[in-house]
Formats: C-alpha cells, sequence, structure tokens
C-alpha cells in the first residue's frame, strides 16, 4: 500500500471517527466546514484525496489538527461492537444460540462468543488449525465440554481452557439452561 493509499484510509477512518465522537452529521460538518455533504461522503469511504485546504476546513470544523486527521501511526485502537451487530451463526427451534460478539486479528484471529444452550442440546465442532486454543467462563448453569471423546463438566462459575486441534462438543445435560462466554484464538496462516 502507498504513502498515499495510508494517508486516504487514515483521513477517511479520522473523519469518520471524529465527526462521530463529535456527535455531527454530515451534514452539520458539511456545514460548519464549507465542505459539501457529497465531498465528504467521498473522503469518508476513501475514494478521493481532498486538498490540503478541504483538509484544513474539516480539522478546524472538527476542532482537531491535521496532523490528527492524517495521523496512521497513533490512529484509533478500539473497536467498538454494539449489541445489535454482534453475529449469530448458529441456533436452534428449542432456543440455544451463539453470538460472535467481537474479533480481532491479534496475531492471528481472536474471537469472543456468547452462548446459550437449552436442556438437552449440544453443539459438536469440527477439529479447527492446530495452535488453536478456546478459552471459556460458565456464567449459568453446567456445560458439559467433550474433547477428543472425554467429557468434562464445567460448572457455573468455572472456565476451561483447551487445544481445539480435535473434535469437540458443547453440551447441556442438565435441566437448566447453560451460559457461556468463549475466546478463540486462532494461529495466523504462513
Amino acid at each position: 500500500m502507498s504513502d498515499l493509499d495510508l494517508l486516504t484510509q487514515s483521513l477517511a477512518r479520522n473523519v469518520k471517527h471524529w465527526r462521530s465522537v463529535r456527535g455531527y452529521t454530515l451534514e452539520v460538518l458539511a456545514g460548519r466546514s464549507g465542505v459539501s455533504r457529497g465531498m465528504l461522503i467521498q473522503i469518508e469511504q476513501a475514494r478521493t484525496n481532498p486538498s490540503l485546504g478541504t483538509v484544513v476546513k474539516i480539522g478546524d470544523a472538527l476542532g482537531i489538527s491535521i496532523t490528527t486527521l492524517l495521523d496512521y501511526e497513533q490512529g484509533p485502537k478500539v473497536r467498538i461492537v454494539p449489541a445489535e451487530q454482534a453475529v449469530r451463526l448458529w441456533h436452534t427451534d428449542a432456543g440455544s444460540y451463539n453470538l460472535l460478539l467481537a474479533g480481532t486479528e491479534a496475531p492471528g484471529p481472536l474471537e469472543m462468543w456468547r452462548w446459550l444452550l437449552m436442556p438437552g442440546e449440544s453443539s459438536p465442532s469440527d477439529p479447527h488449525p492446530t495452535g488453536t486454543v478456546e478459552l471459556l467462563h460458565v456464567t449459568e448453569g453446567e456445560l458439559t465440554l467433550t474433547v477428543d471423546g472425554v467429557e468434562y463438566q464445567v460448572p457455573a462459575g468455572s472456565s476451561a481452557s483447551f487445544e481445539a486441534n480435535t473434535p469437540h462438543e458443547y453440551g447441556n445435560t442438565g435441566d437448566a439452561p447453560m451460559r457461556m462466554v468463549m475466546a478463540v484464538s486462532v494461529p495466523p496462516v504462513h
């Protein structure tokens, strides 16, 4: 990626970020900066390289420096995932489900999940790549965790970790719903 591409993407990310921080709509920022709404959309979508004058106007309207707007070394490192953007990948008619709450690359994929398993239900998983580790914490009920054919009981308040490169299954053999939070770390692809 060229320096110009990095700057264009950084500007796009930072204008969106600071517009959100200030609570400005595109129309408000356009009015405050004198930069058209259409140009702001193109900037936020990294589809244009605006003039220095345009960047100065946007920075002034947001109350931040050009350096901050173009910063790609120290850009935002925090990503908030609103509850409504959690992704449900599995569910049953009885009400069991899992939700992918958040994920990142650190240095390989790292995911955080919330699970609900209704009594008598289970979810099998094929082996993940070698080096994959799962951490889980049961918040309600009891999990029957089966790893490579061996069953482990994990009651509420307890946690477990395991290498997930063998077949495994999450089950609820109890008579109450089981809830857990789980993190999955997958090694990077080389």
